[in-house]
Order: C-alpha cells, then structure tokens, then sequence
C-alpha cells in the first residue's frame, strides 16, 4: 500500500493515560505513555515536534480526546479525530499499544477518514449551549419535585394552574414556605389571568402542610433560584458569543416551533457553514436524526451503536 504520511502518529486515549505509536520514514515504530496531565500533554506534543510527525489520529473516546485535541490546535501540530467503529482492530489485537499501533498503520496508509470537528469558538459556544440545556433540565426536575411535596401535603396548584413555576404559583408556594397556611391569603395572590381563578384556587390550597414540608419548599426555591441564575449567566454569554449571529438567529426564529433558544441550540450544534456536509442526508446523520444501518444478505439487524458522520 502507498504511503501517505511518511511521519505520523496513533494515539490510543483514556482517562488517565493515552498510548502513542510514531513511524518514520523506514516504518519503524517507537512506543510512549503519558498521562493526562496538561504538563503531561505537553511534554507529549513536545516529544510530537521533536519527531517532526506530519499528522497525528486518535478515537473520539468520550471527552477525553478534547484536552489533546485543544493543545494539538494550539501547538499547531495537524491532527484528525476518527470514528472509532471505523478502526476496530481485528480480533486478539486489543490491548493499549497494538491500538495505537493499529491507528498509527492506519493512518500511515490514509486508510482513516477524519471526522467533522468544529473550530475552537464553535465547540465552545456548543459546551455553554449543552450546558444550558442540562441546568434546565434540572429545573424542571427540582419543579417536579416541588410539586410532589405539595401533593403530599394535598396542595392542588398544578390541578388549578396550567404551571406552578409562575409568577403567581412561586409566590404562593413561597408563602407556603414561610407557614403561611391561610387559602385566602394565599389564592389573593394571584395575578393577571390567574385571578379569574381565585375560586378554583381557595379549596386547591386547602392542604395540611407540616414543617418538614415547608422546610423542604424553602430548600427547593433556593436551588431553582440559584438554577435561574445560572442560566441567566449562560444567556448572557451565549448571546454575546452569538452576537454576530443574530440575523440567522431571527431567521431561524420565524420557523413555527422555533424560538430563540431553539435556533441557538440549532446554530451551534451544525453551525453556518453548511459545505462541510455533502448532503442533506449526511447533516440529517450528523444531528443525530438518521439511524444506522447494518443489513446482510438482505435481512436488516439492529445495531444500538450511532454512526458518526464523516463530511
């Protein structure tokens, strides 16, 4: 087979420790561990400079691939992420150093197709929008769990209102919280299109509240207060890094279903530059909305492992 990369290098990545195998110009090899480190990385990219290696590979294992990833970018030394399904070793080669082994050959030969990767902003501003998502999720998680406490004490609210996370619901049940127990007082503090509801509200807040109960509200409100800020924060800087976005955002915006949020989810999950997919099909397969095929001797099989695109 010819060779394409006549110094180059397959890296075997875990979370303490990553295997690297270089070959030069005459194919021999030459095997080294480092840790995980940042010194320890560096000394690796170090070790890669001094080879003078023209390309670099290595699996997207988990996340432990991206600090590598980074000061590989950093240090101006090429490197291409691969698919992992793509480079199964064959069998009774599966231990760190033939891996990286297996990697490095593949790579020599350009039998590796790299991967789609982000520019540095983009995979950033993609972190702050997945971490978004999860500080919401875990809103509506404390939210539900808000509302089972009020069911335990027979507290109605979300059978009257549409949500509890209302202005007018959070005032109630922070008054709740305080050992306010008067349904009245309670229901009266409603506001807007809610206080046509005071009757429907005065029996739904009619429950036998015990202290444990308020204690455990009070807890809860502090923890979706503290959540609130956070995204807040991650709005804030989100929307500046986005700035220059702004009118694909909008337009992204007049699609029915899609809000503001939604399009900058979009955004930084494919990006702009929508060349770097051949076809729509290969951005349907990067966004996760394709399943995988495995079919032989025309009987389809279920393959639970997702095929990573390969634009």
């Amino acid at each position: 087979m010819n060779v394409v990369y006549k110094r180059c290098c397959g890296v075997d990545i875990h979370k303490n420790s990553i295997v690297a195998c270089f070959i030069n110009e005459q194919g021999k090899k030459e095997i080294r561990s480092f840790g995980t480190m940042t010194h320890e990385l560096l000394d690796f990219c170090q070790w890669l400079q001094q080879h003078r290696v023209e390309m670099v590979a290595m699996e997207s294992t988990a996340s432990y691939w991206k600090p590598l990833y980074n000061l590989l970018e950093v240090q101006e030394i090429p490197a291409i992420l691969v698919n992992a399904q793509h480079i199964k070793a064959v069998p009774g080669r599966k231990t760190d150093v033939k891996d990286a082994e297996w990697i490095a050959n593949l790579l020599r030969h350009g039998l590796l197709k790299a991967s789609f990767v982000q520019n540095r902003s983009d995979r950033e501003t993609k972190e702050l929008v997945r971490y978004r998502n999860s500080i919401i999720e875990e809103r509506a998680r404390e939210l539900n769990r808000l509302d089972k406490v009020l069911q335990g004490a027979n507290i109605k609210l979300s059978s009257v209102a549409s949500r509890i996370d209302t202005q007018s619901g959070m005032d109630m049940i922070r008054a709740l919280a305080r050992g306010e127990i008067s349904e009245t007082v309670l229901a009266n503090m409603a506001k807007g299109t809610m206080r046509n509801k005071i009757d429907d509200l005065i029996p739904a807040l009619k429950g036998l509240i015990q202290p444990h109960q308020q204690m455990m509200l009070g807890s809860m409100l502090s923890h979706i207060d503290s959540l609130n800020k956070q995204i807040l924060l991650l709005d804030e800087e989100i929307a500046k890094r986005m700035a220059d976005k702004q009118p694909i955002i909008e337009a992204l915006d007049t699609i029915h279903g899609v809000g503001q949020q939604s399009a900058q989810v979009i955004l930084a999950e494919i990006g702009t530059d929508m060349s770097v997919f051949p076809t729509a099909k290969h951005l349907a397969s990067w966004a996760g909305l394709s399943p995988s095929q495995n079919e032989s001797a025309g009987k389809k099989k279920e393959d639970q492992s997702e095929e990573e695109i390969q634009p």
